[in-house]
């Protein structure tokens, strides 16, 4: 189930990139931002009532509160920067970049959280990175 979860993440991620870039073209780059999350806290508050998942708010440990607080902020860096690049530059080679997240991620997820690093990651990464680079190069 995890992978059409993914899979729909990726199309939605996508749509977000060109909509934005539809949308960006005379608006300051940091309003549009604001606009977009002001629509996703809404957007997901209502999913969490309509799940009935606001009980939980109460059993959140302070850890959790800690570590999702600076996942939001790494969040709103992210997305700050993604429409600025958005009205800088083209969807396709800023969406190009944005996906060496990919790369990060797994060099962040072994030095923080321990995953294995293993050869096919390593050619993945290498792979990824070489894709990106042949897009925007």
């Amino acid at each position: 189930m995890w992978v059409i979860f993914a899979l729909l993440s990726a199309v939605f991620a996508a749509l977000t990139a060109i909509f934005a870039k539809m949308g960006i073209e005379q608006v300051n780059s940091n309003l549009a931002t604001a606009i977009r999350t002001v629509v996703v806290v809404l957007m997901a508050w209502a999913i969490v009532f309509m799940t009935k998942s606001q009980s939980g708010l109460s059993h959140i440990s302070q850890k959790s509160w800690l570590f999702i607080t600076l996942s939001g902020l790494a969040t709103g860096a992210s997305w700050l920067c993604y429409y600025r690049a958005l009205q800088l530059g083209r969807a396709t080679e800023v969406a190009a970049i944005d996906k060496l997240s990919i790369v990060f991620t797994l060099i962040l997820a072994f030095v923080l959280l321990h995953d294995a690093f293993t050869p096919k990651a390593l050619i993945g990464c290498a792979l990824i990175t070489l894709g990106t680079l042949l897009m925007v190069g």
